[in-house]
């Protein structure tokens, strides 16, 4: 499939008026980096997660009105702006980076793709595909390590922010019976796809936006994403467990974790908290109490 990238330079008051306008041009994807030498974490909730200057990539479909878009974007660039053809088979190369294999315990292993050998009950193989998302991170390696140490087995698993769906998979190979995949990214959802083919556990799993959920109860809710996000949907994770069931709450630095766990009180009472490199992950279970 062919689709356009839209690359350009901004600072962060501008960024907000940047993205409305590629929003509404009907960008697939927005990524965002660094375009100094000012890396950030993500701040408290309710500020902006920017950097002073960033670099906006935009995705779009082949046939959107390039010269449009490049129009209403050029007052706003301040270190250029390009756009470029590429197909799926360009973004996944282009987003290749070796990994090495991460062992999480006796029960579940991550190595690249191409060192998967013949199929196991313990090996997870994977691709960096077209997302983030291959254990190394802080917070995906609190999540790998509770899933592998804590998760019981035959439950119905909601991966929300998914990447390349490693949380997801790990559940199903650790005994899950059923996992939903969700990730806005069309780069994410096509990586989580691959990398459920390569394991052969293509179908246990669902994959799609956030707009394939419906009325569906999930046992177990894993989210790794930012701390902004998780407030935003704590009565969406809410509605859709089912009583008794856990939810994992990950992406957030340790600082940021009081204001998360407010949140989602109401529904989940009080949180196990676990710390790595300034990072934390919240345990809790949904309790009958909660009211829908």
């Amino acid at each position: 499939m062919a689709w356009l990238e839209l690359t350009l330079g901004l600072t962060a008051e501008d960024y907000a008026a940047a993205e409305a306008i590629l929003e509404l041009a009907g960008a697939r994807s927005i990524a965002l980096s660094d375009d100094g030498d000012s890396p950030i974490l993500e701040p408290a909730p309710g500020t902006t997660p920017l950097w002073p200057t960033v670099t906006a990539r935009a995705l779009f479909d082949a046939d959107v009105d390039e010269q449009a878009v490049v129009s209403l974007l050029e007052p706003l660039s301040i270190g250029g702006l390009s756009v470029q053809r590429i197909t799926d088979e360009s973004l996944s190369d282009a987003a290749q980076e070796p990994i090495r294999p991460i062992e999480i315990g006796p029960r579940l292993a991550i190595v690249p793709a191409e060192q998967l050998g013949s199929a196991d009950d313990r090996t997870l193989g994977l691709h960096m595909g077209l997302a983030f998302g291959t254990g190394q991170h802080p917070t995906t390696r609190l999540c790998l390590e509770w899933l592998a140490k804590k998760m019981p087995a035959g439950l119905h698993v909601l991966d929300y922010g998914a990447g390349s769906g490693v949380l997801a998979l790990s559940a199903l190979k650790l005994g899950a019976k059923h996992a939903t995949a969700i990730d806005n990214e069309p780069q994410a959802l096509m990586a989580a796809e691959r990398n459920a083919t390569l394991n052969g556990l293509l179908d246990s799993i669902r994959i799609g936006p956030p707009e394939i959920l419906g009325t569906e109860s999930f046992d177990l809710i894993f989210a790794n994403i930012l701390a902004g996000p998780l407030i935003d949907l704590a009565d969406t994770f809410a509605a859709c467990q089912t009583n008794g069931g856990l939810i994992v709450l990950s992406g957030m630095l340790a600082s940021q974790v009081d204001d998360v766990e407010a949140r989602y009180r109401s529904a989940y009472g009080a949180f196990t908290r676990h710390e790595l490199a300034d990072w934390a992950l919240l345990t809790g279970t949904r309790h009958s109490g909660y009211d829908r």
